[in-house]
């Protein structure tokens, strides 16, 4: 054994046999102290509800909330495309949107995330549910792969079949959850599973379809949307049955026109507006009925 090697050993041995006791769960014994010492360390608890985030607007807690989710985040990037990540790429469009419903007034607002934070897929929606939001919108960019000519913005609502065969693919790559409000469905009851989820969710799915609709009204002219701009999906991101819900696929980083679209300025700020749009109008929709 080389000289270096004997070094590292006994640099390296306490170190190792700290951690091996360590990782173990054993003690250390220090008979000149009389006592035995265990080095702990308290991990947080996986069950424990994530913070709920700042709401920005008015104080009046009857004007309607809306929550905007930058979808993915951390360690879990999104889709990519040249220098482009998704995850950068929609925080910037949230924050453009946070901004603008705040400058108008009038709405109450709050992000999931408005940082670099990951969380976990079924945390999003259950954010909204917890401060009794009355939409819930997540904000997504889109990857084409190799082909760069796939362009344009589409709108996702929550549906138990997908409406096409992409649609499906794209529930599949985004989440992987058999969960309704963070409850496991049960398979052994198949039945009375779907009665409550169509009950609970008819209505919802209504507001949310609408709530596209005027998004594809008032982004027409100035948001170019794929020629398959509606769409529906079993995406368990909207899976929360008393909040409207959309997911906003903001348009392919993977193309050089939508990438530099969702990046500049210029091109969030025309997002912000059309949205801002409506979203108000939706709003004044829900107040007449």
């Amino acid at each position: 054994m080389s000289l270096r090697m004997q070094l590292w050993l006994i640099v390296l041995a306490p170190v190792l046999l700290i951690g091996g006791l360590y990782a173990f769960g054993l003690t250390l014994p220090v008979p000149h102290l009389g006592r035995d010492y265990v080095i702990r360390l308290v991990m947080p608890d996986t069950n424990a509800p994530v913070d709920l985030p700042e709401i920005l607007g008015p104080e009046d807690r009857t004007r309607p909330l809306v929550v905007i989710d930058a979808g993915h985040g951390g360690r879990d990037p999104g889709a990519s495309g040249g220098s482009y990540v998704e995850k950068r790429v929609v925080l910037g469009l949230a924050l453009a949107l946070r901004d603008k419903l705040v400058e108008d007034g009038g709405i109450r607002v709050a992000l999931t995330r408005d940082d670099d934070t990951f969380l976990v897929l079924e945390e999003r929606p259950e954010i909204a549910r917890r401060l009794d939001a009355d939409l819930f919108i997540s904000i997504h960019a889109d990857s084409s792969g190799e082909v760069s000519s796939v362009r344009g913005a589409s709108i996702y609502t929550l549906s138990e079949e997908a409406s096409s065969e992409a649609a499906a693919r794209f529930a599949d790559r985004e989440n992987s959850a058999n969960s309704l409000n963070g409850v496991v469905v049960d398979k052994k009851n198949q039945e009375v599973n779907d009665i409550l989820v169509e009950l609970s969710q008819r209505r919802v799915q209504e507001n949310s379809a609408e709530f596209a609709n005027l998004i594809v009204r008032e982004g027409g002219g100035s948001i170019r949307f794929h020629p398959q701009a509606k769409r529906s999906a079993a995406l368990a991101v909207l899976r929360a049955p008393d909040v409207p819900a959309v997911l906003y696929e903001s348009g392919f980083i993977t193309n050089p026109a939508d990438a530099e679209r969702l990046t500049s300025e210029e091109g969030r700020a025309q997002f912000a507006e059309a949205m801002s749009r409506a979203i108000r109008i939706y709003f004044a929709r829900q107040a007449d009925n």
